[in-house]
């Protein structure tokens, strides 16, 4: 197995397939479960077959140039090697770019430190220990543009946005650039990564009163750097739906949540966006919050990983409510064809798809997955993923 697919693709083919199938997925008429992949450059970076100049994170986050170009080389092997419905082949519409920062914008915002480490995504370390936990409060609310990361971001926009027609793959040039920082990791997450994961879970019960000022201050400073990006890229200040994530609540219990995290969570939507629907990226065991989230915050559409128990979820959240989800990362990186195949065919039949689904990996493509892995993924749903019944 390796990492470029071996035999041609019919790309107008493909792509006429793709069309007609989330044509009849949007219309609420599906002909069968459509495939998409979470994919980022680290596929390229941390690959080192696929990166043979042997660029770092480092590197990449150190010039924007590296960045934009690296971007490039990634949506070009995605289009070029990965199965999905997507369109594949040269982009007809040119290619989009963003600051990318694998997750660590937000903290490093505050004022974290990024770690970088050899064949690693770059990480932050937590910056609120017990004898200065309450140091950003008396900073106030990072500037959305100057200082720090905020200046490293708009720094990287402006060079990127400026010199856009220059960066040019496969006949195609970059049409659009977005900032980091236009949505968030969500309140709890971030407070875990400034505080520390079992740090603030402790918090919880030593000093609860602390956990509320923390993520009401993350709440607030994310309402005001959103704001202010998009009144920048002369954007609505309230779009109808939004999409936002927090991956760190699944620490929490289903009352615990309710108390902390929950009006974090209204506060963001009530400041963000408009009625909704909303949609939720959501990693890990989650499924005992999803119902509060459906019913509390309008979420009809989830972003899901792993585990799940798939056919309580479809049960519990109703045929109408969309899950994108799928076979384990680990799967798909250490597992033959053959497993892919079993995996994927145990979620189709599992109940799930008797509703409003997706599939996809569970959840970002690990690098040096195997390309064969990712296409009998896609192959299945292909051949097992017909729905008998309109939604």
């Amino acid at each position: 197995m390796g990492y470029y697919l071996s035999e041609p693709i019919d790309f107008d083919a493909h792509n006429e397939e793709v069309r007609a199938v989330w044509d009849a997925y949007n219309a609420g008429k599906p002909i069968r479960v459509p495939v998409i992949l979470g994919v980022n450059p680290r596929v390229i970076l941390l690959n080192p077959e696929l990166n043979s100049d042997k660029i770092t994170f480092a590197d990449y986050m150190e010039d924007p140039d590296v960045m934009a170009a690296v971007q490039l080389r990634t949506q070009s092997y995605v289009r070029y090697n990965l199965l999905q419905d997507a369109e594949m082949g040269p982009p007809t519409t040119g290619w989009s770019i963003s600051i990318d920062t694998q997750n660590t914008f937000e903290a490093a915002w505050f004022g974290a430190k990024i770690i970088q480490r050899e064949w690693q995504v770059p990480v932050t370390e937590p910056v609120l220990r017990d004898d200065n936990k309450r140091m950003l409060f008396d900073r106030g609310i990072p500037d959305p543009f100057k200082g720090g990361m905020a200046a490293w971001n708009w720094r990287f926009y402006e060079h990127l946005h400026a010199n856009k027609n220059r960066y040019v793959q496969d006949g195609q040039p970059v049409v659009s650039v977005t900032p980091a920082g236009m949505g968030t990791d969500g309140p709890m997450t971030i407070a875990a990564s400034l505080r520390g994961a079992t740090e603030i879970c402790a918090d919880i019960y030593e000093d609860p009163d602390y956990v509320r000022e923390l993520l009401e201050y993350i709440t607030s400073a994310t309402i005001e750097r959103i704001k202010a990006y998009r009144r920048a890229l002369s954007q609505d200040i309230k779009p109808k739906s939004w999409a936002f994530a927090d991956d760190s609540i699944e620490l929490l219990s289903p009352a615990t949540y309710r108390e902390f995290v929950l009006p974090c969570h209204r506060v963001l939507l009530n400041e963000l966006a408009g009625e909704g629907p909303h949609s939720v990226h959501l990693c890990g065991g989650v499924d005992h919050l999803m119902p509060i989230l459906k019913e509390e915050l309008n979420i009809s559409a989830w972003d899901a990983g792993y585990p799940m128990d798939y056919r309580s979820m479809r049960a519990k959240l109703g045929p109408a409510f969309q899950i994108a989800t799928g076979p384990r990362v680990s799967t798909l990186l250490h597992g033959t064809p053959e497993q892919v195949l079993d995996e994927t065919k145990a979620i189709l039949s599992s109940g799930i798809a008797e509703g409003k689904f997706i599939l996809r990996e569970a959840n970002n493509l690990c690098p040096c997955t195997p390309v064969e892995n990712v296409a009998m993924m896609y192959e299945t749903a292909r051949r097992y993923g017909w729905y008998a019944n309109t939604l």
